[in-house]
């Protein structure tokens, strides 16, 4: 695979080592690193530095050179959302668009499992706020049998992108904020404006909030009149404890919406529900979403703004990662809560 050259018969050969360049008592460094193609450009530079021959590999026809083998890696696996960075020593970046990023975990698996190639990517559900690098992938070696990059291409056309982006959609949403305390003016309401800057953060609108009481007929009604009014999700905060004059559940009950799930196995997010009106979401919130930085508004509603519904089981997935360390300085979504 290795033989030398006259470095004027080398254009398009792959070098096999690094070459260094020196400048006394100024730079000592890489002038060519291994693996760089030579282009006619890098003749004059090579004669500078002292080679008139160069050692380069002889590729046979089943071999590929690292970048061409990240490259097809790279077309494989990304989907929708995702942008490809330039190949930069056998390696390429994949970036996202703003939106929820989707990871498929087996596949991804299924990748690495093979002998030489790597694929690193985020944790699946990550909330992308703005564009940002979410995934990498090289070869282990210079040159790779092009049999291995073939068994990502089938697995790829066998389960579809490995690693992409759902788009948020620009949902209207309804507000519904319940308590007497707040309908009468004895508090302020708090709620809200946490529930209007996260919503803005993913694209959608808050239509408005009605403020109502206890009852849970008047807070059914509530959520009705949104639904007609053309919300396509409705959030109801408070009132979602155990306390007897909590009735918020009971009120999402009787719209007649199907519970997904009353409770999360989150910290902070316990008492949390998830309902369906038809193809509608109405989401109960616990009062933590006001108070801590992720939550499980974080983990949940981002979901749901991608265009998926989350079931009962998908919830109880939640479990693993769902405690919240309590840093001082809340990271999130760069961060171990819910992954």
């Amino acid at each position: 695979m290795m033989k030398a050259v006259p470095v004027e018969d080398s254009i398009g050969s792959i070098l096999c080592h690094d070459m260094t360049r020196i400048v006394p008592g100024e730079f000592k460094g890489p002038a060519f690193r291994k693996g760089h193609i030579i282009r006619r450009e890098d003749i004059p530079a090579l004669l500078e530095i002292g080679k008139e021959h160069v050692y380069v590999l002889s590729l046979d026809d089943r071999q590929l050179h690292e970048d061409d083998a990240a490259r097809r890696i790279a077309a494989a696996t990304a989907g929708p959302g995702i942008t490809l960075s330039d190949v930069c020593e056998g390696r390429i970046n994949m970036t996202a668009a703003p939106g929820m990023l989707s990871v498929n975990v087996e596949a991804l698996r299924r990748i690495n499992s093979i002998d030489e190639v790597v694929l690193a990517t985020m944790h699946d559900g990550l909330h992308v706020s703005k564009p940002r690098p979410v995934a990498g992938t090289r070869v282990v070696p210079l040159v790779i049998d092009e049999g291995k990059i073939e068994q990502v291409e089938a697995i790829c056309a066998e389960c579809g992108p490995v690693v992409s982006v759902k788009p948020f959609r620009h949902l209207r949403v309804g507000v519904v904020t319940t308590g007497s305390e707040v309908l009468h003016g004895r508090i302020t309401d708090k709620f809200g404006p946490v529930i209007r800057k996260k919503f803005k953060a993913l694209g959608c609108e808050v239509m408005g909030q009605s403020l109502v009481g206890d009852d849970p007929l008047t807070t059914r009604d509530a959520i009705m009149n949104f639904v007609n009014a053309g919300a396509q999700m409705v959030v109801v905060t408070g009132g979602m404890s155990v306390d007897p004059d909590d009735q918020t559940p009971a009120s999402i009950r009787a719209t007649g919406a199907e519970v997904a799930t009353y409770g999360s196995p989150t910290f902070p997010g316990v008492m949390f529900m998830l309902a369906y009106l038809g193809e509608i979401p109405i989401v109960g919130l616990p009062g933590c979403v006001m108070y801590y930085g992720a939550s499980i508004f974080d983990l949940v509603v981002p979901r749901i703004v991608a265009g998926e519904r989350p079931t009962r089981a998908d919830i109880a997935e939640l479990g693993h990662g769902g405690f919240c360390a309590g840093c001082e300085t809340c990271r999130f979504p760069i961060c171990p809560f819910g992954k």
